[in-house]
């Protein structure tokens, strides 16, 4: 049903109509950028961590040809880079493994945005299923998603 709380926040903010599905799976970079005709860098992958206790996570959405900077990680928010489990991501973001997006999340999920987005001028989040996206760009994002803010937690290839 998150695809379906994504479609009802989106109504919100009048975006209702801008949800991509395909028919395929988008659970992946690759996956995603070949269903949404994109490069795979724009694909903006949503990250599930660990917050300061059990019931948190941390969300960054970064770019698809971004990988986590653990050193920065953890210069930014004081504690380790710790991935959920695949068994926890569901109960901590609203999302499931696949369709983890910036939007319509639990009060303890906070959204964070990397700046690796910020080179390209739309990017296609994940919009609460593994078939979905939408293409924003970053100011869109930001705004949307309600974001704590922009970090700098990756490096590129």
């Amino acid at each position: 049903m998150s695809i379906e709380s994504v479609r009802e926040f989106l109504t919100g903010h009048g975006r209702e109509g801008d949800i991509l599905q395909t028919s395929g799976s988008s659970a992946t970079v690759a996956e995603a950028a070949e269903a949404f005709g994109v490069e795979p860098a724009r694909i903006a992958k949503t990250l599930s961590f660990r917050g300061d206790s059990p019931d948190t996570c941390v969300l960054v959405v970064m770019a698809g040809d971004a990988r986590t900077d653990n050193a920065a990680f953890k210069t930014t928010f004081g504690r380790k880079a710790t991935m959920l489990k695949a068994d926890e991501v569901e109960a901590l973001t609203g999302h499931p493994v696949g369709g983890v997006c910036p939007f319509a999340n639990p009060a303890n999920a906070t959204v964070h945005l990397d700046t690796s987005l910020k080179r390209f001028d739309t990017v296609f989040p994940a919009a609460g299923s593994a078939d979905s996206a939408i293409e924003l760009t970053p100011a869109e994002l930001e705004d949307l998603s309600g974001a704590a803010g922009w970090v700098t937690v990756s490096r590129l290839p």
